[in-house]
């Protein structure tokens, strides 16, 4: 076997392998042996038809198939050997001359190869990058005591309406005369909430309302440009809205208000498990503490943002093989066609150019990531979902078993690893470069974060 490779503007690279007959002869001859063993042939006994009657049935595709692995294995074996930074997977050259397979060898196969630019990204003290750190004031712990108090609310009933409550009702439809129309709709127990009704002159009618009071309304008039809103209050199919644009009495029943929890003991309990704080005071502590933690994420999310802005600055416009790219792109886009590689083929640079800079910040600082750091990584994100929905007190146990399920997808594994490189090239990153730090309100800094 002979392996050369050609890499003249350094970025597009020509590997030609050469196959002797010596290289899979003796693969070939075993894997055709195992298939006369297992052949069931009319006229043969199990394992005793001819060889030449089976090379002359799978010889030319077993040999292909062996000749495919024996490529695939020594192009990867070279390519790591020889430290080529591969782009992708090898294509098939255009310079490929046609291989007829039932001829005996040599065969000579070509590929393409996407080699990556060569280029220098160094930070060090010299590199100076802005970071954000975001207080945490009073008007923040505020919010989120807010929050907890709304999520662990409840509604209430009460005799009259104000505004954001939620009425129960039953609904008759009424003829041209007010009366209750004969064979009209009836709903019973329907929810409205007049807040969210978009005609203002209907709206107003229900200021002030009362349980046990009768209002006269239009849900058509309600709802002028939602068909799907009256029909969801007539229960009726869409369709049959056009049929029912006349008035309608509403019978209130129940009028429900949304009442925040108290901040107190029950609260504190709620959010953090019992006992865990002894008053308000110490309530808004643990809320501080929580919300730093949360929020120096948040900023180092930034700065490693702002570091690969200032490391693409550095780094400048590379040369990349262009044509072997669109094809590999092409290749794996294939139900998505040119238009897509045309369309998206520089956004994926920009994102290529960003994940070789990372190598390089990784492998100059000799970043290594352990299994416990990937699932640490697993279980900050499983804990953040469990924030999304309140529950901030979950035990380590379940954090521990949801990350386990989450890590057990293999296809899932790759983010987590992801993640905890950031987290570690953030950390060490942070200490190799010059910090500008900038104090800065949440608010200013969701600002600073939008597209």
């Amino acid at each position: 076997m002979n392996i050369s490779f050609e890499n003249p503007d350094k970025v597009n690279g020509l590997l030609t392998i050469t196959v002797e007959e010596a290289d899979y002869a003796a693969n070939v001859e075993k894997t055709l042996k195992d298939y006369r063993k297992k052949a069931n042939v009319p006229g043969f006994r199990p394992g005793m038809v001819p060889m030449s009657l089976i090379k002359r049935q799978f010889g030319a595709s077993v040999k292909m198939d062996e000749v495919n692995k024996l490529i695939g294995e020594q192009i990867y074996k070279y390519v790591k050997d020889n430290k080529i930074q591969m782009l992708g997977d090898p294509l098939p050259s255009d310079q490929q001359e046609s291989v007829d397979i039932e001829k005996e060898g040599p065969y000579t196969f070509k590929f393409d190869i996407a080699v990556a630019p060569e280029f220098k990204c160094e930070l060090t003290g010299r590199d100076k990058i802005d970071y954000y750190d975001i207080t945490v004031d009073d008007a923040l712990i505020d919010r989120q005591v807010d929050m907890f108090a709304s999520q662990t609310g409840k509604y209430v009933s009460v005799e009259q309406y104000t505004e954001g409550d939620t009425m129960k009702g039953d609904l008759r439809e009424l003829d041209e005369n007010g009366n209750t129309k004969e064979g009209g709709l009836t709903v019973e127990g329907a929810m409205l909430m007049p807040s969210y009704i978009k005609g203002e002159d209907q709206k107003k009618l229900f200021d002030g309302a009362k349980a046990g009071d009768i209002i006269t309304f239009n849900p058509r008039k309600a709802y002028p440009e939602s068909d799907v809103e009256v029909a969801a209050l007539l229960k009726v199919e869409r369709e049959l809205v056009a049929e029912h644009t006349g008035n309608f009495s509403y019978q209130i029943t129940e009028i429900n208000h949304f009442q925040k929890h108290a901040v107190d003991q029950e609260l504190f309990d709620s959010v953090y498990g019992k006992d865990s704080c002894k008053d308000e005071n110490d309530f808004r502590g643990k809320i501080a503490e929580g919300l730093k933690t949360q929020l120096a994420t948040d900023s180092d999310f930034k700065f490693i943002q702002d570091v690969r802005t200032h490391c693409e600055k550095k780094v400048g416009k590379l040369e990349y093989p262009d044509a072997i790219l669109k094809r590999i792109m092409l290749t794996n886009n294939k139900d998505k066609g040119q238009e897509f590689v045309d369309k998206n083929y520089e956004a994926s640079l920009k994102e290529l150019t960003w994940h070789l800079i990372k190598e390089r910040l990784v492998a100059a600082h000799d970043i290594k990531i352990s299994d416990a750091e990937v699932k640490d990584a697993a279980k900050e994100a499983a804990r953040a979902q469990f924030a999304q929905y309140g529950m901030n007190n979950v035990p380590d146990e379940y954090v521990e078993n949801y990350a386990n399920e989450m890590l057990k997808k293999q296809e899932g594994v790759q983010p987590f690893v992801d993640r905890a490189i950031d987290r570690k090239l953030t950390e060490i990153l942070k200490g190799v470069v010059k910090l500008n730090t900038k104090s800065i309100s949440l608010d200013d800094f969701n600002k600073l974060m939008e597209p």
